[in-house]
């Protein structure tokens, strides 16, 4: 199963792939919402994983923009400090949102929950 990760940090984008290797998962890693974009209309990518604070995101239009094409599952996670680009990342539809401490310290153990391998809700 592949997933696509947009972020323009590279030790977060290095950590999630290591991690998704570890797992027998694959991540694709791209630094802008146009490349993300590109890549979905050129295969099929259910999983995506959004890095609130990346540059290029707009967030209100990028998740619907997924949605269409074909992302069933959005994890996104930014600055605990960033109450606003939280909520609006709920609000937009993301399925799970987090602080970037938290998705670090869920990471190893949630990324196969994340990817749709089991329901968020069995989620701890």
């Amino acid at each position: 199963m592949t997933g696509v990760v947009l972020s323009d940090d590279l030790i977060f984008s290095s950590r999630i792939t290591a991690t998704a290797r570890a797992h027998n998962l694959s991540v694709v890693v791209v630094k802008s919402v146009e490349r993300l974009l590109t890549k979905l209309a050129e295969s099929s990518i259910p999983f995506a994983i959004l890095d609130l604070n990346n540059s290029t995101l707009n967030i209100a239009e990028t998740v619907p923009a997924l949605r269409s094409a074909g992302v069933t599952r959005i994890v996104a996670y930014c600055s605990h400090v960033d109450v606003e680009r939280i909520q609006s990342a709920r609000q937009s539809g993301c399925d799970l949102v987090m602080a970037r401490s938290q998705f670090v310290a869920k990471l190893e153990t949630d990324l196969p929950t994340w990817f749709g391998k089991v329901p968020l809700e069995a989620q701890g």
